[in-house]
Order: structure tokens, then sequence, then C-alpha cells
């Protein structure tokens, strides 16, 4: 009877080791890669679907609108899921919660939001290329659809039918070296 107790205590003990493997610091960390209510993963860009967006405090109607997006189309970054309600970020540092009902997962950027020099632009060019034909000068805080960032540091986009390429250090909407086809 012993030896079978033992036996058994031993099985236990292999299951709990191969447990704990599991549940590595790397197993948990690609765990809290995704979100637990889409299964998609968080952070992720998504953009607005309406002019008018409240940000609210807290996963719920009854917390207090803290700012009110109204622009369609804006990046924002969900950084957390809760029940229908997903916490963004804007370009600007500015955190709150949304409906997801709200959101989309077409992908915007915003072009050098964080640039003050006053009349900067950047190229669109018509190419992935420093030295590929200029098709348009953007202004900072300009809205894009992006279509892909194959690599390479750039990413094809469309802004008034304009269809080009801008780098993607220069794009609020898209992580670095972030591959989209």
């Amino acid at each position: 009877m012993a030896a079978s107790m033992r036996g058994a205590l031993a099985c236990l003990a292999l299951a709990l080791m191969a447990g704990l493997a599991l549940t590595s610091p790397r197993a948990v960390a690609q765990e809290l890669a995704v979100g637990q209510v889409s299964g998609l993963p968080v952070p992720r860009y998504v953009s607005l679907k309406s002019d008018r967006v409240n940000l609210r405090e807290g996963p719920s109607k009854e917390h207090r609108t803290s700012w009110v997006f109204q622009r369609a189309g804006l990046p924002v970054e969900i950084t957390a899921e809760f029940e229908t309600w997903r916490r963004v970020r804007d370009a600007d540092g500015t955190e709150g919660w949304v409906l997801h009902s709200l959101l989309s997962g077409r992908r915007t950027v915003l072009v050098a939001p964080w640039s003050k020099v006053k009349g900067e632009t950047f190229a669109l060019r018509d190419s992935a290329s420093d030295n590929a034909a200029i098709l348009a000068s953007l202004e900072p805080g300009v809205i894009a659809n992006v279509h892909s960032c194959p690599g390479g540091g750039w990413c094809n986009v469309t802004v008034n039918k304009i269809n080009g390429y801008l780098r993607q250090d220069r794009l609020w909407g898209v992580y670095p070296n972030e591959k989209l086809n």
C-alpha cells in the first residue's frame, strides 16, 4: 500500500511540475497579450467609427465623460478590455473607456502628430523610397488609411484618394517594425 501511495504522490508531483512549466513567465506574458473578451491582441490599434465618441472615466455609461472625440477615422490604441468596453489611448496620451461598437478594426494613422514645427510637412511618395517622386506634402495630424506596411520602414497609405508611401516612423497608429499585409 505504501509503495502505491508513493507512486501516486510521485505522479502528482510530476503533474504539478508540468503545470508550473506551462505557467512560466513567458506563457503568462503570451496570455496577457490577448484580450480576454475579444481574443485579439492587446494592445492594438483601431479607429473611431463616429464623429462623436464619448471617452469615459470607467467601463460603463454611469462613469463621467472626460472627453468627446469628434473625428471619425481617428486612430486609437486599445490598451485593455472589459465586457463591451475598451480602454483606449489617443496620440496625445489621453486614456479612457469607449463602447466597443464605436470602434472599427479599420487601420488608420496620424501623420507625425508630435510635430510642433510650424510649416513642417511630410512627403507622400509614389514608392517606398526617399528618392521616389512626391505625390503630396502632408501636414502633421492628417489622417491616412493604412493598406500595408510590408517592412523596410514604409507604409502604403491613402489620403484623399491619393495612394502612396510614408515612412513608418512618421506615423502614429502603427507600431515600430510592425508588418501589415
